[in-house]
This record gives structure tokens, sequence and C-alpha cells, in this order.
């Protein structure tokens, strides 16, 4: 299954955030973080605590792309 993070990348240079002060204020992981950049999947839980953060829905953040292999 791929997946692409666009969207979140995209929100958080809209609320002027960091990637490391979203790693800070959600508590993820380094290793998450890293994933995420790379468009690997991440767990569900990871995902839920973004979301917290950002005040969003997973849709928003994160993309399903059929056809491409991760």
């Amino acid at each position: 299954m791929a997946v692409s993070y666009k969207k979140l990348w995209v929100l958080l240079a809209e609320k002027e955030l960091k990637r490391t002060e979203l790693k800070g204020l959600s508590g993820i992981s380094s290793n998450t973080l890293a994933k995420l950049g790379k468009n690997e999947t991440v767990s569900m839980e990871a995902l839920q605590k973004i979301c917290k953060v950002l005040k969003c829905n997973i849709g928003d953040i994160v993309d399903y792309v059929p056809g491409e292999e991760s």
C-alpha cells in the first residue's frame, strides 16, 4: 500500500510549524517522523496524535495512492 503525506507538509506550512515542532507537540518518535518524510506507512496511533495536535482529520494529512507500491 502506498501513501502520501504531502497534505501533512502543506498543512504544517500553513500553520507555520516545522517538522521538529510537530514531533515535540505530538510526541511521535524521530523514526516515525523519518517514515513520514519517506511516505512510508506509520501507525494509526501516530496519525491520531498528529491529528489531535493539528486539529484535523486523517484525510487532511494522508492520501492513499492506488497502483503504487510502497
